[in-house]
């Protein structure tokens, strides 16, 4: 299998330096980013998952540890909505154009605004899903959160 994706592809056409990391995908596990994690042999914090929100109605990216949770209400604060809630796994497939497991934040098929929790900016590096199930991409969470626009603040509960 290719490990060339839209994400893969948008982060090397940026310039963005990563790495890329294949792992055993488990579509039964009860948190993909806790079992990506513990497939890489890293620190759960330094594994992010990429979830789809809506804020106040309107499509969102938030990016936090694989072991925390986010909090609804500070992530509308932070783009300054009144309430936020995750989105069917149906419809964040369509906007993101990935499949749930393998939904990267970076070349999603429409932009969204993008939040990342803050703590995860005082890693030197992050693995963040690389466009598909059992891929993750090693990069700098600065490079990641310059790239993609995104707003950091803290938005786990």
């Amino acid at each position: 299998m290719s490990r060339a994706t839209r994400a893969t592809t948008a982060l090397a056409k940026a310039g963005i330096a990563f790495t890329v990391h294949e792992y055993d995908y488990d579509p039964e596990a009860d948190s993909i980013g806790l079992a990506a994690a513990a497939a890489l042999g890293e620190d759960p914090g330094r594994v992010l998952k990429t979830l789809m929100a809506l804020v106040d109605g309107r499509p969102a990216c938030v990016i936090v540890p694989s072991d925390r949770e986010v909090s609804m209400k500070r992530l509308a604060a932070v783009f300054g909505a009144k309430a936020a809630q995750m989105m069917k796994p149906a419809e964040a497939e369509r906007i993101a154009g990935y499949k749930v497991g393998g939904i990267s934040p970076f070349g999603q098929m429409r932009p969204v605004r993008t939040a990342i929790e803050e703590g995860a900016l005082v890693h030197d590096l992050v693995y963040v899903n690389g466009g598909r199930r059992g891929l993750q991409v090693r990069l700098s969470p600065r490079d990641a959160a310059a790239f993609l626009k995104a707003i950091a603040a803290p938005v786990v509960a």
